[in-house]
């Protein structure tokens, strides 16, 4: 699968979804959207996850320790 951008994947995700729950595929067709599904969220796990550590990094004093808290979207303004 040719790497595209975390935005790009989670559309084409969400569009694969719809089409499993509309059920007009045949079972082949199915099986195909499925797999490409599921590479899909590999790769956007994937993305989310190196978002992550890039994040961590950032957060580093100046003597490099790191402190890290869980996300709470209350913290933010």
């Amino acid at each position: 699968m040719a790497e595209m951008k975390f935005e790009d994947a989670l559309k084409r995700l969400e569009k694969i979804v719809k089409d499993l729950e509309d059920g007009n595929l045949s079972l082949d067709e199915s099986l195909e959207k499925y797999e490409e599904g599921i590479k899909l969220s590999k790769m956007c796990a994937k993305k989310l996850e190196l978002a992550k550590k890039k994040v961590e990094i950032l957060l580093k004093s100046e003597d490099g320790s790191v402190e890290i808290k869980p996300f709470d979207e209350k913290t933010i303004k």
